[in-house]
């Protein structure tokens, strides 16, 4: 996989408040025999051969099969193929006829300059990404999502009051349930956070009904462990998790576990036979909603989010020793809760 599994899966395309026409599939005979046969490489999980028989199929229907550009550009940026994303998001930006249109095209365009700026650290990438975004307002002022990725490309170009602007423009028409408003609150409170290496924000309800979002835990250290009944490398890892839960009972510390496990009946037995108390979360099997954010292929796999909400470890497999780490991220955390109430005493 190019570059890391966060940063692979954190963009999801889609446009608040825009209702995107049906995209228009190939009408060339010969170019809809070659969609097809991309098809038949998407479903062997093959995003490679797919993106080649969409090219090509784009070819034959004349260049302008605007779903064709579509699947190129999400099969580019799984590939880490930026070119044919970015050439598939200009053809888009071509056809466009609608000011919604337009807006959709250049919101594509940002988009994979702007997972080019991540995955490469480049920063032209970054002003690229700024220019098409811009375009995208320009085009319909109110797409939030273009607000809210902009913020990020201005504060990795270190242009921090033109991102908090961004920010709280995205708060202001953002619907109140999207999953990145409490992301946006804190990037515009600390617009430094935008350029670190972020997990992916999202939103769960837990199998004892509580309603958490990664970023309510803000100011705790998280340790996420997908995992699977059906896993044998997971059940070795259970012991070692289940004691991190208990030894880490009283610091600032959020277990979750979150289960691939299709069966749910299964799945509820098995944690109430192991008293698996902390947070636990099914997700219904590999690809499903947060197992794709956080680009999960095997488990176990966990990740180390601090108080932050920084992706600072990622372990694939069993074996891993998180204590000691966690005893560091968990210090500070501590040390930030503190730093308020140290600031009052001292009348500062």
């Amino acid at each position: 996989m190019r570059g890391t599994p966060v940063v692979m899966a954190v963009f999801l395309l889609g446009i608040t408040g825009i209702n995107a026409q049906q995209s228009e599939g190939p009408t060339d005979p010969k170019a809809q025999k070659t969609w097809q046969e991309a098809q038949e490489w998407v479903r062997h999980g093959d995003y490679g051969a797919a993106l080649v028989a969409l090219k090509k199929a784009d070819k034959q229907d004349g260049g302008h099969c605007r779903k064709c550009a579509l699947k190129i550009i999400d099969f580019g940026l799984k590939t880490g193929d930026f070119k044919s994303a970015d050439v598939a998001a200009q053809q888009l930006i071509a056809d466009a006829r609608t000011p919604q249109e337009t807006a959709i095209a250049h919101l594509e365009r940002g988009t994979v300059q702007y997972r080019e700026g991540l995955e490469k650290n480049k920063s032209d990438a970054y002003a690229e990404a700024d220019r098409e975004f811009q375009a995208s307002l320009a085009a319909y002022p109110r797409v939030s999502d273009a607000c809210y990725y902009d913020g990020i490309c201005l504060a990795h170009l270190n242009q921090d009051d033109a991102a908090k602007a961004q920010f709280a423009k995205y708060l202001e028409m953002a619907p109140r349930d999207a999953a990145d408003r409490e992301r946006a609150q804190r990037f515009l409170d600390n617009p430094g956070l935008a350029r670190e290496r972020m997990a992916p924000p999202f939103s769960i309800t837990t199998l004892d009904g509580r309603a958490v979002s990664l970023d309510s835990l803000a100011g705790k250290v998280v340790l996420i462990d997908f995992w699977a009944t059906w896993c044998g490398p997971c059940l070795e890892s259970l012991p070692k998790i289940r004691e991190i839960a208990q030894k880490f009972a009283s610091e600032p510390l959020v277990v979750m576990s979150i289960s691939l496990d299709d069966d749910e009946a299964k799945w509820k037995a098995f944690v109430a036979k192991n008293n698996m108390t902390w947070l636990q979360y099914r997700d219904g099997g590999f690809g499903g909603p947060i197992s794709r954010l956080f680009g999960v292929q095997a488990i176990p796999h966990t990740f180390t989010i601090d108080a932050d909400g920084v992706l600072q470890e990622e372990h694939v497999g069993s074996g891993a020793d998180f204590q000691g780490k966690l005893k560091k991220l968990c210090a500070r955390a501590r040390q930030l809760q503190e730093a308020p109430q140290t600031a009052l005493k001292s009348g500062q």
